[in-house]
């Protein structure tokens, strides 16, 4: 069965048909996206599943309301025309956020938590600013990933791109190829979250990654080969504290110290030396001289320190 059946997308693909994208290879972004939908568990209730299509102006192909089969929506993708000139991918994420995902137009309300994603395939540079439009997209809980084929400027790939990029940017040299893609974003979209279910043996930090996990640390701690435990760093290394005299390590976390005769500051960092001639804070029996955080004793005219440098005769 080569659908997925499990978590349920409000998905919105956006697609580049400005000038640089000859008839044929849109013509291969058209199979590519008919074959991820063949791999996707659509539906109503499951995942809807909208389409645009950019270049210098931006159409909704159809919203996410519009269809729940997939034969209809692979027939609607078949009548796609490319758009041709310029390529206006910030006005395209812009155009998805006021009037593709809006409850009129079939995105289901934030209560049902479905995840919100754009898959944005490009060839080429854009002509707008996508930074913070991207960015505003991705604040407002929608999850970009971007597909740049054979001219793509990568850069703007990452800008437009969710964390961690290494997970939401891709690249195909080709339209030809660009089939590739479809088992890796089956794989994205329907693995078991396994970190969710519980059903790993990670000791602190349980990281999903595609149908499989991977184990991570707590801050300060760092993972053992057996790649599941963890072990306390060694913050007190030199170069990884902040600790202006003294540093003890505290379980994977580390506090300040000052050597004797000096106070730790409020910022907990540095040190301030004490007033150690401050009364009943030696043991001198006439004079107490400061030196440098530490103190040494003298005596009155007349008399003479005793060889215990604490007395006087």
């Amino acid at each position: 069965d080569a659908a997925c059946k499990n978590r349920p997308l409000d998905l919105v693909f956006i697609i580049d048909s400005s000038r640089s994208v000859r008839p044929e290879e849109f013509d291969k972004v058209k199979i590519f996206l008919s074959k991820m939908i063949d791999t996707l568990d659509v539906g109503e209730r499951t995942t809807r599943v909208a389409v645009m299509n950019y270049a210098s102006t931006v159409k909704v192909e159809f919203p996410l309301r519009t269809y729940f089969d997939k034969a209809s929506m692979k027939e609607a993708i078949s009548h796609i025309e490319p758009l041709s000139a310029g390529t206006m991918t910030g006005l395209a994420i812009q155009t998805a956020m006021d009037e593709v995902f809006t409850e009129e137009m079939g995105t289901r309300p934030a209560t049902f938590n479905i995840p919100k994603v754009v898959i944005v395939v490009t060839d080429g540079r854009p002509q707008d600013q996508v930074q913070a439009v991207a960015a505003s997209a991705r604040t407002a809980g929608i999850e970009i990933y971007a597909v740049g084929v054979d001219r793509a400027d990568m850069q703007s790939l990452r800008i437009m791109a969710s964390e961690p990029l290494d997970e939401h940017v891709f690249y195909v040299e080709t339209y030809g190829v660009i089939e590739k893609l479809t088992s890796k974003f089956r794989e994205t979209f329907c693995a078991a979250n396994v970190c969710a279910l519980g059903t790993h043996d990670c000791e602190q930090v349980c990281v999903s990654n595609g149908g499989s996990y991977l184990c991570d640390c707590y801050e300060g701690y760092t993972l053992n080969p057996d790649k599941r435990t963890c072990s306390a760093v060694d913050m007190c290394a030199p170069g990884r504290h902040e600790c202006d005299q003294i540093c003890v390590s505290n379980n994977g976390s580390y506090v300040c110290d000052c050597y004797q005769g000096y106070t730790l500051n409020p910022d907990k960092k540095t040190c301030s030396a004490m007033d150690i001639c401050a009364p009943g804070r030696h043991d001198c029996a006439q004079v107490c001289l400061s030196n440098d955080g530490s103190y040494s004793c003298d005596c009155y005219e007349g008399y003479t320190l005793n060889p215990d440098k604490k007395t006087c005769s």
